[in-house]
C-alpha cells in the first residue's frame, strides 16, 4: 500500500523549525536579542522567570517594526536583512534567516510590541501555539518588546527534556557573557523572578572593565593584548598566558565577524600555538575576533547559526596559529602581562643592557654551565660578589654598580635619593634595574632568590634552565631543517582510501616534512623515507596522524611536536639539577638568558619558572602600614 504524499500545515512546520531553532530557553534569549542588536539598540532588557520556561521578555530602544508589519514579522522566512543570494553570501548581520520568531510563536504564549520613533503610538500582535491574533494599538516606548511565557506548553514532549530552573539559567547567563564581550558597547540588564541579576555597563572593546566583570579579575590580569593583519585577515582581541589555564575550555571565545562560533580549526590552531607552554591536560582561555571579508565565510551551515564555514580554512588556520605563536614567544620571565607584545623588553634591547651592566653571556649550547672562565658559571663576568650590608632601597643601585665592570659610576652611597611608594630612599639607578633584578641567595639548592626595582623575584633554576637549552636547541636545529633518512626497506603502509588521497594530493608537504610517500593502490602507500630525527620513532603510527591532520586542517604539526618532545628530553637532562650549589655570577647569569629567552616564563612542560612579589604585597603579609 503506498503511502500518501500531503503538505504540512503551517504550525507544525514552525515547530518542526522550532526543534532545530529553539533548543531550550537560552535559545530563545539569542535570537531575541541578536533580532534587537540588528535593529540597532543600545540597551536591552531580558525579564526572565524560572529559568527563562514561565517568561521571557526582551526589550530594546532599536528602530521598531511598523505597525502594518508585525504580521509579515513572525510568518516563516520573511526579513528585513537579505534580498538576494549576493546579500546572503555577504551577510553582516547577526540574524538573517527569517525562521526565529515564527518558530518561537509556535511553541509559546507570544506577544510582539512595537513602535518607530515617528509613530504617534505603539502597536501588539498576540500568537497562542502558532494562532495569529489582531493587532491591537497599544502605548510603547520606541523599540521593541518581545514576550515569550510558556515556553513548549504544546509541546510536552520537548519541555519534559529540559533542566532545572539554575541550569536554564546558566545557559541564558553564559551566552550573554559572551555576548557582552562581543558588544560592550550595548548595554544589558538582567532580571530573573523579579530581582535584578547582572548588568553590563557600555564601554570600550577594549575595556578591562567589560573584559573583568565577564570572565574575571584574575583573566582581566593575565590577559596579553593580541591584534595582527595580514592577508586580508585580522585577528585580535586576549589570550590568557599560559600559566592561567583551564581544566576545560570554558573560557574560549572566538567570532568572527562579530558573530560567536564555534570552529574546530581555529579550535585547533589555538592549541597548536600553546603546545610547549601549556600543562598537559590544561586548555587555553582566550576572547578572539576574526575579521574578513564576509564572502569569504559562509555563516549559513549551522541552524542555530553555531558554526561558519571558510572558503579557505587552510590560510585562517595558519593565520591563527602563527599570530598567536608569535604573541606566546614574547611571554618572557620579567614581563608583565601589558608589556608583553609592546616590544618593552626586546631580545636586542635586553642583550643590550646585559652588555651595560658588564656581563657577556655563552651562547654555546643548552647549556652554557662550566663554559665561564675562572668560576665555571653561566658566563664572563669582570666583578666578584661581596658582602653587601645596605638598605632595600639601595640594594638593586649596588649591584647595578657591582656589574658595571668599571664603567666610572660611583658608589650608590653617592647617588641622590628619592622618594617611593613605601617610604624608603630608592636611587635613581633602580630605573636600569633589569626585570628580573639581581640574584641575592639560593634556597635549598632549587630557587634562586633575586631583589628587583619592585620587590622580590622567586625563580626555578631547573624550570628555568630546561627552557632555555630548550629554545636554543629548537632555534639551532629549525637552522639546520628537517632531514630525511632513506629506509633500506621501504615500507608498503595499508591506509584508508581518503588518506591515500590525502597523501597524493599532500605530496609536497609531505616531503617537506621528511617523508617520501608514493602511493601504491587504492589504499596503500610505499614509505622511502622518514624524519632522521624521528628514525627511532614508530614511522607508520607517525605517518598516518600526519595524514589525519592534513586532511582536517590542511597542515601537521606532528612531526615538529615529536621533533619538540625529543629535544625537550635533551634539554631537561642538560638542564642544572636541584641541589647543585650555583655561584652569585651563575645566577644572575640565568636571570639574564630568562630576560632574552622566548617562552621563558614556563618550563617545556607548562610549569611556571617564576613569580613576583611586589614589595607592597610583602608589607601585607606582616601587616605593615596598618
Amino acid at each position: 500500500m503506498s503511502a500518501t504524499i500531503r503538505p504540512l500545515p503551517d504550525i507544525l512546520i514552525n515547530q518542526i523549525a522550532a526543534g532545530e531553532v529553539v533548543e531550550r530557553p537560552a535559545s530563545v534569549v539569542k535570537e531575541l536579542v541578536e533580532n534587537a542588536i540588528d535593529a540597532g539598540a543600545t540597551r536591552v532588557d531580558i525579564d526572565l522567570e524560572e529559568g527563562g520556561v514561565r517568561l521571557i521578555r526582551i526589550r530594546d530602544n532599536g528602530s521598531g517594526i511598523a505597525a502594518t508589519q508585525l504580521p509579515l514579522a513572525v510568518s516563516r522566512h520573511a526579513t528585513s536583512k537579505i534580498a538576494s543570494l549576493d546579500d546572503l553570501e555577504a551577510v553582516a548581520t547577526l540574524g538573517f534567516r527569517g525562521e526565529a520568531l515564527p518558530s518561537i510563536a509556535s511553541v509559546s504564549r507570544f506577544t510582539l510590541a512595537s513602535r518607530r520613533a515617528d509613530d504617534e503610538h505603539g502597536a501588539a500582535l498576540q500568537i497562542e501555539g502558532g494562532k495569529l491574533g489582531d493587532v491591537l494599538p497599544r502605548a510603547h516606548a520606541p523599540g521593541t518588546t518581545v514576550e515569550v511565557r510558556e515556553l513548549f506548553y504544546n509541546v510536552p514532549a520537548r519541555r519534559k527534556f529540559l533542566r532545572a530552573e539554575r541550569t536554564e539559567l546558566g545557559h541564558i547567563e553564559e551566552w550573554l557573557r559572551s555576548l557582552a564581550l562581543a558588544r560592550p558597547d550595548v548595554e544589558l540588564r538582567v532580571s530573573h523572578n523579579g530581582k535584578a541579576s547582572r548588568r553590563y555597563k557600555p564601554g570600550d572593546l577594549y575595556s578591562d572593565a567589560r573584559l573583568g566583570e565577564t570572565l574575571g579579575e584574575d583573566f582581566a590580569a593575565q590577559a596579553l593584548r593580541v591584534d595582527h593583519g595580514g592577508a586580508g585577515l585580522r585577528l585580535h582581541g586576549w589570550i590568557a598566558q599560559p600559566h592561567y589555564s583551564r581544566a576545560s575550555t570554558d573560557q574560549q571565545y572566538l567570532y568572527v565577524n562579530g558573530r560567536s562560533v564555534r570552529d574546530r580549526s581555529v579550535a585547533h590552531a589555538v592549541k597548536m600555538a600553546y603546545g610547549d607552554v601549556l600543562f598537559h591536560g590544561r586548555h587555553p582561555a582566550y576572547v578572539l575576533f576574526l575579521e574578513l571579508d564576509p564572502t569569504r565565510v559562509d555563516v549559513n551551515v549551522h541552524p542555530a547559526k553555531h558554526e561558519v564555514r571558510f572558503r579557505d580554512s587552510r590560510l585562517v588556520h595558519d593565520f591563527v596559529y602563527r599570530t598567536l605563536k608569535d604573541a606566546l614567544a614574547d611571554t618572557r620571565a620579567g614581563m608583565s602581562a601589558h608589556e608583553i607584545g609592546t616590544g618593552s623588553v626586546a631580545p636586542e634591547a635586553a642583550a643590550g643592557a646585559a652588555a651595560a651592566a658588564g656581563w657577556e653571556l655563552a651562547r654555546g649550547g643548552a647549556s652554557s654551565l662550566g663554559t665561564a672562565a675562572g668560576g665555571g658559571g653561566f658566563g664572563n663576568w669582570r666583578g666578584q660578589q661581596s658582602p653587601l650590608g645596605l638598605q632595600v632601597a639601595d640594594a638593586p643601585a649596588a649591584y647595578a654598580a657591582l656589574y658595571a665592570g668599571g664603567t666610572g659610576a660611583g658608589p650608590a652611597a653617592a647617588l641622590p635619593p628619592m622618594p617611593s611608594e613605601h617610604g624608603l630612599p630608592v636611587t635613581s639607578a633602580e630605573a636600569g634595574v633589569p626585570p628580573l633584578g639581581y640574584a641575592i641567595a639560593q634556597l635549598h639548592g632549587i630557587y634562586i632568590l633575586a631583589e628587583n626595582a619592585e620587590g622580590l623575584i622567586v625563580v626555578d633554576m631547573h624550570a628555568a634552565h630546561e627552557r632555555i637549552g630548550y629554545e636554543r636547541l629548537k632555534t639551532a636545529h629549525d637552522g639546520i631543517g628537517l632531514h630525511a633518512q632513506p629506509l633500506l626497506v621501504p615500507i608498503t603502509l595499508a591506509v584508508g582510501e581518503r588518506d591515500a588521497d590525502t597523501a597524493e594530493r599532500e605530496a609536497e608537504t609531505l616531503v617537506a616534512l621528511g617523508f617520501d610517500v608514493t602511493r601504491a593502490g587504492p589504499g596503500s602507500l610505499h614509505v622511502r623515507s622518514i624524519p632522521a630525527l624521528l628514525a627511532n620513532a614508530e614511522p607508520e603510527g607517525l605517518l598516518r596522524d600526519v595524514l589525519t591532520d592534513l586532511r582536517e586542517h590542511g597542515q601537521s604539526r606532528r612531526i615538529a611536536t615529536a621533533r619538540d618532545e625529543l629535544l625537550s628530553t635533551m634539554a631537561c637532562h642538560g638542564a642544572v639539577r636541584a641541589n647543585r650549589r650555583l655561584t652569585v655570577p651563575e645566577m644572575n647569569a640565568l636571570l639574564r638568558d630568562m630576560e632574552i629567552t622566548e617562552r621563558s616564563g614556563q618550563c617545556n612542560h607548562g610549569r611556571p619558572t617564576w613569580a613576583r612579589f611586589s614589595l607592597a604585597e610583602i608589607d601585607r603579609w606582616f601587616l605593615r602600614g596598618r
